[in-house]
Parts: structure tokens; C-alpha cells; sequence
């Protein structure tokens, strides 16, 4: 869960900031006419709020995941895996037909990459110490293909928009749950009242938390369709070997910051309704995923 923690967290933060800004301005003033909600003014008010907090996360994702990880930039390879390394990210990303990313190597003893960036042709590529340390060279292959056609799929717009959509229809909810709550429970005629403004934020993070059932089904489906693109751009052999390296030990952590991360490679897997919050599908599916689609 922690493999996407930063990226919803930041949302929420985001959401929270510009709600209070917002009022701080007045601008929730508009909502109110004749002592109702302008449901139109509502909605395009929601979605500012809500594509704001998505689209930050987005466009600051590459520099947070260099920083937070701390990621170091293969910027000039000083070693001849180092070469190889930079040489298969080239490589493949000419066969995903993408611009070549930043390809960098960030200290962690669990075996994980990722892939992040504001855009397809804009993006970064970092495994970790772990998986070099964990994996052979063919494996390391599969996963680096899974992390290009992340950016190849454009999963990482895709995340940001459905992100916002969530968010737009959480920040609307909140409103009106506020409004609820100001009018009919505490009974405020004038304008409103501090039941509003604390009710409507409380509303915000608890339909968050919601919310992110959503966005966790998309980044489980689309760990899918990175395994089958990580497939083409080796083998489905390689790719199927690869998931087996990380089972060999033992369901590798998630990484430790969350919205850069969102398009790495592994990820633990909970139970009952804690899966609905899990980023990964549990690695056995994903195998059989890719020996069923051999057949």
C-alpha cells in the first residue's frame, strides 16, 4: 500500500489546502443562493479543486522520486553494467516507441523498480540495489520492459486523470455533506457556519480514503497490461521468471514512498477488504495471467 501512499496523500493534502484557500477567498460563497447549493458552480469548483490536487502530484512526481528515493542518475554510465543497464532502457524504449528516460539505480535491499513522469516522453526508470543484487540479468530485463510499458501505456496520465475525477466527486460529496449538516442538523440560516467548513473537510479525507478503492482497481489492472508489455518487449518466459525471482523472496515490500512508485513491480497483498487497497495483484495471478495468454 505504501507503493502509491505519497501519491494519495499528496492528493488529499493538495485537496485540503486549496478547500481552505478557497474559503479563505470566499469563493464558497458562490455556492450559496437563496440559502441553497448553485449545483453548476459547485461541480466546476469541485473539479479545479480536484484535477489541482492530481495534476501537482503529476507534474512533481519525477523530482519527488529522485529526491525522496534518492535515486542516482545514470547521467554518464562509470561502469559496464552501469552501460548495459542504460543501454536496455535505450533499447527498449525505441522498440515501445518512446523518448529514452532517465534511467537510475536508488538503495534499497528489496527487490523493486518503478517508473514515473509527467509524460511518456518525460519520464524516469530507477531499480533498486536489491533487484540487481536478487535478479540475473534476463530478469532484470523483463522488469525493465514491465517499467517501460508503464510509460509506454501512459498509465501515469491515466492514474492523474482518474485521480481527478475521484477527487472532483469527493470535494462535491463533502460539499453537499456539509451543507446537509450546517442547514439541517445545526439549523445555520446565515450563511455558513463552522459545522460546515469542519464537516465538509472531515467528509473530504473519509470519502479520500474511499476514493482510492478506485484508483487501487485501476493500478491493479494495469500491473496486467505492464506484465504483458514487459512480455513483448522480452519474452513471456522472461517475464513469467521474473514474478517467480520476487516470490523467491517472499513478496518483495512495497517501496517506501507512494506516487512515484505507482508503476513499479511489485507490491504486498492483503486479505478480504484490505486487498481493495493493495496497488498489485497478488504475484500468482500475474504468473498465471502470463502462462494462460501462452496457451
Amino acid at each position: 500500500m505504501m507503493r502509491i501512499f505519497l501519491f494519495l496523500a499528496t492528493n488529499v493534502a493538495i485537496l485540503v489546502v486549496i478547500s481552505v484557500v478557497f474559503r479563505l477567498l470566499g469563493i464558497d460563497g458562490i455556492l450559496q443562493e437563496s440559502g441553497g447549493i448553485d449545483m453548476g458552480a459547485l461541480l466546476i469548483m469541485a473539479a479545479i479543486i480536484g484535477f489541482s490536487g492530481s495534476l501537482i502530484s503529476l507534474f512533481l512526481s519525477k523530482t519527488l522520486a529522485k529526491r525522496s528515493m534518492g535515486v542516482q542518475i545514470i547521467a554518464h554510465p562509470s561502469t559496464p553494467f552501469e552501460q548495459w543497464l542504460v543501454d536496455l532502457v535505450a533499447r527498449q524504449s525505441e522498440r515501445a516507441g518512446i523518448q529514452m528516460p532517465e534511467v537510475g539505480i536508488f538503495d534499497s535491499p528489496d527487490p523493486n523498480a518503478f517508473a514515473t513522469g509527467w509524460n511518456r516522453n518525460d519520464a524516469l526508470v530507477a531499480v533498486s540495489t536489491g533487484l540487481l543484487q536478487h535478479m540475473n540479468k534476463d530478469e532484470v530485463e523483463a522488469v525493465v520492459g514491465h517499467e517501460i510499458s508503464h510509460v509506454a501505456n501512459g498509465d501515469m496520465v491515466t492514474l492523474a486523470l482518474i485521480q481527478g475525477v475521484v477527487n472532483t466527486f469527493v470535494v462535491f460529496l463533502a460539499r453537499i455533506i456539509g451543507h446537509v449538516v450546517d442547514r439541517v442538523v445545526l439549523k445555520n440560516e446565515q450563511g455558513y457556519g463552522i459545522g460546515y467548513f469542519v464537516t465538509s473537510i472531515i467528509a473530504e479525507i473519509m470519502l479520500s480514503v474511499l476514493a482510492t478503492m478506485i484508483v487501487m482497481w485501476f493500478s491493479r489492472y494495469r500491473e496486467f497490461r505492464a506484465d504483458a508489455g514487459g512480455a513483448m518487449l522480452t519474452s513471456r518466459h522472461q517475464m513469467a521468471d521474473a514474478l517467480r525471482a520476487l516470490q523467491r523472496v517472499h513478496e518483495p515490500q512495497d517501496l517506501p514512498a507512494g506516487e512515484f512508485a505507482a508503476f513499479g513491480i511489485s507490491g504486498k497483498i492483503g486479505e478480504g477488504f484490505a486487498a481493495l487497497f493493495r496497488s498489485h495483484p497478488p504475484l500468482d495471478k500475474r504468473i498465471a495471467a502470463l502462462e494462460h495468454a501462452e496457451t
